[in-house]
């Protein structure tokens, strides 16, 4: 057999590796499913076969279907995490310029992720041992810095002690619901934009921005001490 024909019947090395799936792409199939059926309503043949592999060539790249969905949630939150961390340690307190490039980040990542708040949702619901674990690990340093920082201005911002958490909530609300719930509300209400069209994304973005600080503007609080007084 010639060295033509040899090359001709084998896979091209570059064609072979074109077709198989990156990591990326691994995860992104995951996110998609485990939003849409929740961790133990997504087989291991399921993703296999959603990506053209075997489920022996899947653990190759993730030992167990626990081990693939951790992995989808720390590349969903991990993020979040660290850039929030960071902007309590530059900023003392909560400014116009600093919402700005938190919420920037955050939209422009869960565009990037569109079925990550539908899994995070679904996930908080779960009351699998495991996601709750990974759920705690996850979310909980994301709550517990907003409502630090929540609890931090409610003085100057007109919310009391016991409304704290409920701001908390709020905010995390605020942040996830427009993933989760842009798209069967466009249905409803007829409405013709791409959720996730560039012009969507920045109106959802300037929307968050001006709703988190007046929740937080000082002059919040001061209406409220206003009306005490004048009451």
């Amino acid at each position: 057999m010639s060295g033509r024909a040899a090359a001709k019947g084998r896979p091209r090395t570059s064609e072979a590796a074109a077709a198989a799936p990156t990591r990326e792409a691994i995860l992104d199939a995951a996110e998609r499913l485990f939003a849409a059926r929740g961790i133990d309503g997504v087989a291991v043949r399921d993703l296999a076969r959603e990506l053209g592999l075997t489920p022996s060539s899947l653990y190759n790249h993730f030992p167990s279907k626990q081990a693939l969905y951790e992995a989808v949630l720390e590349r969903g939150l991990r993020p979040i995490v660290e850039l929030l961390a960071a902007e309590r340690e530059k900023q003392t307190e909560v400014t116009r310029e600093g919402v700005a490039v938190v919420v920037g980040v955050l939209v422009r990542h869960m565009a990037d992720h569109p079925h990550l708040a539908r899994l995070l949702e679904r996930a908080l619901l779960e009351e699998t041992g495991s996601v709750q674990a990974l759920i705690a690990r996850w979310l909980a340093p994301l709550y517990r810095g907003a409502a630090a920082v929540v609890e931090k201005l409610a003085p100057e911002s007109g919310w009391e002690a016991d409304e704290v958490p409920h701001v908390s909530i709020g905010l995390f609300g605020l942040v996830l619901s427009y993933f989760i719930y842009a798209e069967p509300l466009r249905r409803l209400a007829a409405w013709r934009g791409d959720a996730m069209h560039p012009r969507e994304l920045a109106a959802q973005r300037r929307f968050l921005e001006r709703a988190i600080l007046r929740m937080l503007s000082p002059r919040l609080g001061e209406r409220a001490r206003r009306r005490k007084t004048n009451g």
